[in-house]
């Protein structure tokens, strides 16, 4: 399983744990490398395990979900965190979005679309649903104003415009004939000039100010 997507799961409920490991198991390209009972230890078996995604619940003793999410993000570590929640209210959900998670499911999902969304964000996709992009998008426009977007270059907006579009690195990579690296580059310059955290934001961004395709 060299090239298996590599889970970690980390939610307070033991049940929880092995109903996702029992399902993720039996799936031919996704490897459950770990588990953890809250954040302060997902943070510690991320850092030790680097896993591809982190399946995160956000309720949780001492340190929760969308602070291990922050303190990921400190450390700079490049799993892509998926957040699994029983919760529904955006006062829950917008806020981990806005710490860097990828996108966020429900703890009822079907088996199937959780395969989904776990190789969706894999990829780099960005997974929100319509109510709640409006509400980061409303954010978004309190707090970044269109003047930033005439300090891009042609190319960097054609990144953006891609990004926006739900593409990971290499799709951009591919489709506009360039290295993955010299990406990851327009990426940085486009966050940096437009005062952005994160992907998420970027896509927000781009929507709000109709930059795409």
């Amino acid at each position: 399983m060299a090239d298996a997507i590599k889970v970690l799961l980390v939610d307070d409920h033991q049940v929880v744990r092995r109903g996702l490991r029992t399902f993720l198991e039996v799936q031919d390209d996704i490897e459950v490398v770990g588990e953890a009972a809250d954040g302060a230890e997902g943070v510690a078996r991320a850092e030790e395990l680097r896993p591809d995604v982190v399946l995160m619940d956000v309720k949780m003793p001492g340190m929760d979900g969308i602070d291990a999410l922050r303190r990921l993000r400190e450390l700079d570590n490049p799993a892509r965190v998926l957040i699994v929640t029983s919760f529904t209210e955006q006062r829950t959900v917008v806020p981990a979005l806005r710490a860097g998670a990828a996108g966020y499911v429900y703890k009822d999902v079907d088996p199937d679309a959780l395969a989904g969304a776990i190789r969706s964000v894999h990829a780099g996709h960005i997974l929100l649903q319509p109510e709640v992009a409006g509400v980061l998008l409303s954010q978004e426009e309190a707090n970044s104003g269109q003047g930033r977007g005439g300090s891009l270059t042609e190319r960097e907006r054609e990144v953006l415009c891609l990004i926006a579009d739900g593409r990971s690195n290499r799709e951009i990579a591919r489709a506009l004939v360039l290295s993955e690296k010299t990406v990851k580059t327009h990426v940085s310059n486009i966050l940096m000039k437009l005062d952005l955290a994160d992907r998420t934001q970027a896509a927000l961004w781009a929507v709000r100010h109709g930059v795409t395709g």
